[in-house]
C-alpha cells in the first residue's frame, strides 16, 4: 500500500487497469469464472471489527481504491456479461517462499528473516495495532474452493482472529527458538491501525481456516531455514 500513497498512478494502471483487461479476456476467451484477489484494505479506517463484507468500504490509499474498484468490475461483468465473479477479500497472507527483501513482502518474513540473522526487525508505530494472519495453505483451500463453487460474490479470507505486531514478534521468536526485540520507527501514512475478519460467509463456498497462526509461523520458519515444511507448500 505504500508505494500505492507515493505513486498512485501506476498502482492505478497495475491493479486497476490490469483487472480490467484480465476480465475482457475472459470473456474473449469464453471463461466461464473468475476468482478476484481483493484485499482487506478496502475496510479501510472503519473502526468496527470484526470486519464484514456488508459494511461499507472507507479506502484509505489509492491501491486500496483500485482494489475496491475491480471489485464492481467483477460484479458489473457477471450482471452485463454472464461471467461468474467472485472476489476473495484477502487479509494478511504469509508463508513460505515469501522474499523478505521485497517491499511488498508481508510484514512476518521480514521479522523471520530479521530474527533468525540475529537482527532487530522495525515496527512502525508502538507495535499495538493488530492484524489477522492467514497461512498460505488456506488462502490456497479458498481460491480452489471460490474457482468450483457455484456461489458468487464476495468473501474474506483470514483466520479470524487478531494478533498485535508485537505479539506477533513474540510468536516469531518462539517458533524460532530465539530471543526477539524490536526497535520502532515512526507510523506510516495510509497503515491501519485494527484488522480482525469475520469469515462465516465463506462457509457459502466451503471454506474455512484450517491453520492456526503458531503453526503457519512454525512451518515458515521452516522454510527460512532450509527446511520442507508440511504440505508441499
Amino acid at each position: 500500500m505504500q508505494r500505492s500513497v507515493e505513486d498512485p498512478a501506476v498502482s492505478n494502471e497495475v491493479n486497476l487497469d490490469g483487472t480490467l483487461n484480465m476480465l475482457l479476456a475472459a470473456l474473449d476467451c469464453g471463461v466461464r469464472r473468475v476468482v478476484l484477489a481483493s484485499s482487506s484494505a478496502v475496510y479501510g479506517d472503519d473502526q468496527e471489527l470484526p470486519k464484514r463484507e456488508d459494511m461499507v468500504p472507507r479506502a484509505c490509499s489509492p491501491y486500496a481504491v483500485a482494489k475496491l474498484a475491480g471489485e464492481h468490475y467483477a460484479r458489473v461483468f457477471q450482471e452485463l456479461y454472464g461471467l461468474q465473479a467472485t472476489s476473495l477479500r484477502f487479509f494478511n497472507v504469509f508463508g513460505p517462499k515469501q522474499d523478505p527483501s521485497s517491499e511488498y513482502s508481508g510484514v512476518i518474513s521480514r521479522f523471520i528473516a530479521a530474527v533468525l540473522d540475529g537482527r532487530q526487525p522495525t515496527i512502525y508505530g508502538d507495535g499495538e495495532q493488530t492484524r489477522d494472519f492467514v497461512y498460505v495453505a488456506d488462502v490456497v483451500r479458498a481460491l480452489i474452493l471460490a474457482a468450483s463453487s457455484s456461489k458468487t460474490g464476495i468473501f474474506n479470507v483470514a483466520r479470524g482472529e487478531s494478533v498485535s505486531l508485537n505479539r506477533l514478534l513474540q510468536m516469531i521468536g518462539k517458533a524460532a527458538g530465539i530471543e526477539a526485540e524490536a526497535k520502532y520507527g515512526p507510523p506510516r501514512p495510509g497503515d491501519i491501525k485494527h484488522s480482525l475478519a469475520d469469515v462465516r460467509a465463506g462457509q457459502l463456498i466451503g471454506y474455512s481456516p484450517q491453520w492456526s497462526v503458531e503453526e503457519g509461523l512454525r512451518e515458515t520458519v521452516r522454510w527460512f531455514r532450509g527446511e520442507r515444511p508440511r504440505g508441499g507448500i
